[in-house]
């Protein structure tokens, strides 16, 4: 992603999930906003029946790693939590969502990406969240920290992370620098998803990895890093998380009573979540 262009990966996550409110899946994860926000870019119900089996695995996970998130932050905050930071936002919309009046919210987002969603808000005529605030950090160039504690993050509060389509875009230097940071903060918990390398993939798995990996390489957002499970529960461990958990796309399903029906072995990727209790 270039410094002055917002990214088109997140431009892509946010049609899919806006696709989903019109499919016959969308009680998996129910987004009120993802249309409006989108405005002119917004998908209609009808590209449901371009759909091929990849795309719909792929939207199916980006809908159900939203839903895990969300589910998870809500336990996070009965036990009382209260800040949120939801790293590279996108066209998030859960700040607009926002069902607990004592949550404060952090969107950290690329400068340019964080511009323009500001835009599509703006545009779409809603009021930006008075319990948000906008952070622009570039997780390459500057400090998350210092830039999140000039926007009046407590960091000797325990806050809960979100971090949904971004670790495969990022060196390891800055995934395990972010992830050490937040380590740091007791009581602090992240959910983030990765994908393995192709080498510990079966055949329909790296083909599927090698599909998607082209097609945001071909909009200049290359995934450039991967993680073997075991070793990152590992890396994680180290770092001072007590509670982890992992969850395979293919096993996404098994989470849902009424799961949609070919949620199993959907993209090869990973959800997880870290927290560390003391």
């Amino acid at each position: 992603m270039e410094d002055a262009t917002p990214s088109r990966t997140a431009l892509g996550v946010a049609r899919m999930r806006a696709l989903h409110q019109f499919s016959p899946q969308a009680g998996l994860f129910r987004d009120p906003y993802a249309v409006t926000i989108l405005g002119e870019a917004a998908p209609s119900a009808q590209e449901l029946e371009q759909e091929d089996e990849r795309r719909r695995r792929m939207r199916l996970f980006v809908a159900a790693r939203a839903r895990f998130a969300e589910d998870w932050l809500a336990a996070a905050v009965r036990r009382g939590v209260r800040q949120l930071v939801v790293l590279g936002a996108g066209l998030d919309t859960f700040s607009l969502r926002n069902p607990y009046p004592d949550l404060s919210v952090f969107e950290v987002d690329h400068p340019a990406t964080q511009a323009w969603k500001r835009k599509c808000i703006a545009d779409s005529g809603l009021a930006e969240p008075a319990a948000t605030r906008f952070v622009p950090v570039d997780f390459e160039r500057q400090s998350l920290s210092a830039e999140l504690a000039a926007a009046g993050l407590q960091s000797t509060t325990p806050s809960f992370f979100i971090w949904l389509g971004v670790v495969p875009y990022l060196t390891k230097e800055a995934i395990f620098k972010t992830l050490s940071w937040i380590a740091g903060i007791p009581g602090s918990e992240v959910v983030f998803d990765y994908s393995e390398p192709a080498e510990n993939r079966d055949s329909a798995a790296q083909a599927a990895l090698a599909f998607h990996a082209a097609r945001v390489a071909s909009v200049g957002e290359p995934w450039i890093s991967f993680f073997v499970p075991t070793e990152l529960t590992k890396s994680l461990g180290e770092l001072g998380f007590d509670e982890i958990e992992d969850i395979e796309s293919g096993d996404i399903a098994a989470r849902f009573s009424k799961a949609p029906k070919g949620m199993t072995n959907t993209s090869g990727g990973h959800l997880i979540r870290a927290r560390r209790t003391a």
